[in-house]
């Protein structure tokens, strides 16, 4: 593996309260991402990375489930985590291992309990992350309470980079607020949509937003924030790349909607996976230990270098029916 190859790489984890629709996202991403053939459902049991019989009975993940899957020329290593509190080891046994996250929240129960457990488990150890507003198709869903409650609650640069088209029933995509244009959903399975024109009725909302969030990109990009000041154009690629910049210094995080039941915003969301969260040449050295004399070790800075010797961290022992099964991240060498 070359250095470039690592610029490709997401090392990321998807969290959440419990039921707020976490592994109904993971599922449409691995059909989506072509690794499955047919969407696993949590309710009824198929859903793959639920592969133990307990799980499926309750419908709930109870161990953290990993996969490597492709999207537009990137890979992602991907862990789904619980979202009962129960097991909430298994959530933070992942975060130390991993270069970003999103964080899936209700459309209608929005920031819960696990929310805020799982957001300070990210802040300790310093995971750039996005967040999925989920289940927009539901009656009582409120994208603006819940971005207020990201706010409010966890963290104040909370940044929407969409805007959904209707809600409830009436739930029908979202407006991209960094090419401003509208995505339509056009068949049941999500794999069909149209890019339109904004619609008039949310040009105002759009153009508000889009201001907002060119306001809060601008602070990490000097040349967007000097043409912002100044009332020159700049180009959507501009904007996406200062999101990027606030996004790996977790002063931004860029916020989307949609319902993964409905299959409505997902491939969007795994855009911004690869488009704003960090590859590990963004991340840097970590801190670890190196070999000094016999039995001994030395503090070190393990620097994410291909070719270097290999250093790594086994975050996770599972047993298995032949035997124990390491999970173990690779920080340098292959």
């Amino acid at each position: 593996m070359s250095t470039q190859e690592l610029l490709k790489i997401r090392n990321i984890g998807i969290a959440a309260h419990i039921d707020a629709g976490k592994t109904t996202v993971t599922e449409r991403i691995l059909y989506y991402a072509g690794k499955t053939y047919k969407m696993g459902e949590v309710h009824n049991g198929t859903a793959v990375m639920d592969f133990d019989p307990e799980e499926q009975s309750r419908g709930i993940t109870i161990h953290a489930a990993a996969t490597t899957l492709p999207w537009k020329g990137a890979t992602i290593n991907l862990i789904d985590t619980p979202g009962h509190v129960d097991f909430t080891i298994e959530v933070e046994r992942s975060l130390r291992v991993l270069d970003g996250a999103v964080v899936v929240f209700c459309g209608v129960g929005g920031v819960e309990a696990q929310s805020e457990t799982v957001w300070r488990q990210a802040d300790r150890y310093g995971v750039p992350r996005l967040a999925f507003v989920n289940k927009l198709d539901r009656v009582g869903s409120d994208w603006e309470r819940v971005i207020h409650e990201i706010r409010t609650h966890l963290h104040k640069g909370a940044a929407p980079v969409q805007l959904p088209i209707g809600a409830g029933a009436d739930f029908a995509g979202m407006v991209d607020l960094v090419q401003m244009r509208a995505l339509y959903y056009r068949n049941e399975l999500g794999t069909q949509f149209d890019e339109t024109p904004i619609p008039p009725a949310m040009r105002p909302a759009a153009a508000a937003a889009r201001e907002e969030l060119l306001a809060r990109a601008a602070e990490f990009d000097d040349a967007l924030a000097e043409k912002y000041v100044h009332g020159r154009q700049f180009a959507p690629a501009e904007l996406k790349a200062a999101v990027r910049k606030g996004c790996l210094r977790m002063g931004l995080v860029p916020v989307l909607c949609g319902s993964a039941l409905r299959n409505k915003g997902i491939q969007p969301l795994m855009d911004a996976v690869v488009d704003y969260l960090p590859c590990p040449l963004d991340r840097g050295a970590v801190k670890g230990h190196e070999p000094a004399r016999r039995g001994e070790f030395k503090d070190a800075l393990i620097e994410p270098d291909p070719e270097g010797p290999f250093a790594g961290l086994v975050f996770k022992i599972a047993a298995d029916a032949h035997g124990d099964l390491h999970w173990v991240r690779v920080y340098r060498g292959t």
